[in-house]
């Protein structure tokens, strides 16, 4: 799973208003400060890292609502 490389991303392109270390997998990254801005800069950090595309349907506030959302993704797409 890729739930520590997704916290290092988000750590650097979250601009969260909380830390990242002190959120649970399943935290509400929306109520910890992530906005649809740094949204698309963590989307485009996650790409890169992965190589991989999110699609339209993945880009929603559910995909990108907690890490361990994203993680799920991520695997998702790597399949």
């Amino acid at each position: 799973m890729a739930i520590e490389k997704v916290r290092d991303i988000l750590s650097t392109h979250g601009r969260l208003t909380t830390p990242v270390d002190s959120l649970e997998d399943d935290s509400d990254l929306y109520q910890a400060g992530l906005t649809s801005l740094a949204t698309v800069g963590l989307m485009l950090a996650l790409e890169d890292e992965f190589d991989i595309e999110f699609p339209d349907s993945a880009l929603s506030r559910k995909t990108f609502g907690s890490i361990e959302a994203i993680a799920d993704t991520v695997d998702d797409l790597l399949e």
